[in-house]
């Protein structure tokens, strides 16, 4: 992913971005593959800088990961258009304006450590169901459920924060788009233009 320096996040601010939004793409190249394996995923930002998940047994990643243990789990939301009169310079023509999309990306790399013992599975299960479903009986209780997946830990090698939100702009510039993108009700991504 393309980063440039006024869209870099640090470590910080892109592991909070990822701890509250925890659903993204687990992504396993393997070895010798056409393609790389891509598994939508909901996962746990845990302490210590670890992912935890867990995916059914008949996944094709197991073997991908088995090849190979580097992954990269990928979380983007936060999108809009903008289009180009928007981003039209004062005085100019709107019509030649140039469009772009603001997003928030962060791409984690990773080792990633299969899980197949039930107790390290249990951990896995109840803590994320602690932060998602609290409610919840303990998985414990559905060993025909634990006997169907297998769980992962993903240590975190590598974080690649992207917010790109115009941050080259001016400050004018940049007030403007906040506007416009408020008009149209999405307050919530204006937020991040600053």
């Amino acid at each position: 992913m393309l980063i440039h320096p006024w869209d870099a996040g640090d470590d910080d601010s892109a592991l909070a971005y990822v701890g509250a939004h925890q659903f993204g793409h687990l992504i396993a190249s393997g070895r010798g593959r056409d393609v790389p394996v891509v598994v939508p995923t909901q996962f746990l930002l845990e302490a210590g800088r670890t992912v935890a998940l867990h995916l059914a047994r008949p996944n094709p990643i197991w073997a991908a990961i088995e090849e190979n243990p580097k992954v990269v789990l990928s979380v983007a939301e936060n999108w809009t258009y903008v289009p180009g009169a928007w981003r039209a310079e004062p005085g100019t023509d709107p019509s030649l304006g140039v469009p772009t999309t603001f997003y928030s990306a962060v791409q984690l790399v990773c080792h990633a450590e299969i899980v197949t013992g039930a107790d390290g599975k249990l951990e896995i299960l109840r803590a994320q169901l602690a932060e998602l479903d609290p409610g919840l009986g303990d998985p414990a209780r559905m060993p025909r459920l634990l006997s169907g997946i297998r769980g992962l830990r993903l240590t975190i090698e590598e974080i690649r924060g992207k917010f790109k939100y115009d941050g080259h702009k001016s400050d004018e510039h940049r007030a403007r788009v906040r506007e416009l993108l408020v008009e149209r009700g999405e307050a919530d991504v204006a937020e991040r233009v600053r």
